[in-house]
């Protein structure tokens, strides 16, 4: 491609394409092209609407470097996620209408069994769809060693290979808690301006994503510690244990809640609330005017709702959500608190 438009025209006539043809060309990592931007806007004027480019890339910060000229009205943009849970149903032919606010317990018991299944593993396709956990195991490793482990760390030009390998595995450790980068920093032997670069690489080619603390004053967000999340639970598992777990951890359900409430929600809507006096709500959805506080509890007989009602009545919230797998809900609504399972975040 880096040829130019005229090759690409060449090879499409070659191919058998007839100028008043539509085609689909499908181009991957588009940000290793020298000028891609100048590329695509070419093929564009000449080709017009009768060839159709699909593009995709795992980087983007060098997809915004790389395209310097403007294509505004001639693209659409779309970020593509690790599937959520509704996703992973339809990947497993599981035809449930999550949005009946009244399922019945049984279908809500096969749910949980799919839910636990879908934590553990993860959401990538491949994953999703092969039924064997060694093989699950060996894809997913795969996608570790040769995305993360090289594609990532060549696009950085990262040199000190073990160590960002190290901080990996110590990030996956710390999925839900709070970024201390001075302690990544000593624990890794790195330079904290090493650290936060790779930080960012990291949350900008979709592995991480880091969370800021809901505040009304704006000022304080900027400077309050942020806290972690993996994208792909399943990845963190793999990164952490180098094998599935058996069981579900809190901190691996609380990550697969991130994950589904950022497809829907959006990155920039997600937030935690923390105070100096360490009480927290794992996480607030702050969508326009619309506050949603949210707790995960991977059992809900070990929640507490202290920590909710003091955020009720700090920011005069009506509602909230206590976000559960395991245990019996009492369907008596206590202290404006509801008790759904993961699934039912379509609803909220």
């Amino acid at each position: 491609m880096n040829s130019g438009y005229e090759e690409l025209y060449n090879y499409l006539i070659a191919s058998g394409w007839k100028k008043n043809q539509k085609a689909f060309v499908f181009i991957d990592e588009i940000q290793s092209l020298n000028d891609p931007s100048k590329f695509l806007k070419l093929c564009h004027d000449h080709l017009g609407n009768k060839i159709k480019f699909i593009i995709s890339g795992s980087s983007t910060f060098e997809i915004k470097k790389k395209f310097k000229n403007s294509l505004v009205g001639r693209i659409v943009d779309f970020e593509v996620w690790p599937l959520d849970f509704e996703e992973f149903l339809l990947f497993k032919n599981k035809n449930y209408n999550l949005t009946l606010k009244n399922l019945p317990q049984i279908i809500h018991d096969e749910l949980k069994k799919l839910y636990q299944e879908y934590a553990i593993y993860g959401g990538y396709p491949q994953i999703v769809l092969e039924n064997n956990i060694s093989k699950k195991e060996i894809y997913l490793s795969q996608i570790i060693n040769t995305y993360i482990k090289k594609d990532i760390r060549d696009l950085a030009d990262i040199r000190n290979i073990d160590k960002f390998n190290k901080l990996l595995e110590v990030l996956a450790s710390q999925s839900g808690n709070l970024l201390n980068i001075l302690e990544l920093s000593n624990t890794i032997n790195l330079s904290r301006q090493t650290v936060e670069e790779y930080l960012f690489l990291l949350e900008n080619t979709y592995i991480i994503k880091l969370v800021k603390p809901f505040s009304k004053n704006k000022r304080s967000e900027l400077f309050r510690t942020p806290k972690i999340y993996f994208i792909d639970h399943g990845l963190v598992n793999l990164l952490n244990f180098q094998t599935f777990p058996k069981v579900l951890s809190g901190n691996i359900f609380e990550t697969a809640i991130f994950s589904d409430l950022l497809k829907q929600y959006g990155k920039s809507s997600i937030y935690f609330w923390r105070t100096m006096a360490k009480q927290e709500v794992d996480f607030i959805i702050n969508k326009k005017t619309k506050i949603i506080p949210i707790e995960v509890k991977l059992n809900i007989n070990s929640f507490k709702s202290a920590n909710l009602k003091y955020f009720f009545d700090l920011y005069k919230i009506k509602t909230g959500y206590a976000i559960f797998l395991k245990g019996e809900r009492d369907c008596e609504k206590q202290n404006k608190i509801q008790y759904i399972y993961p699934w039912e975040i379509v609803n909220l």
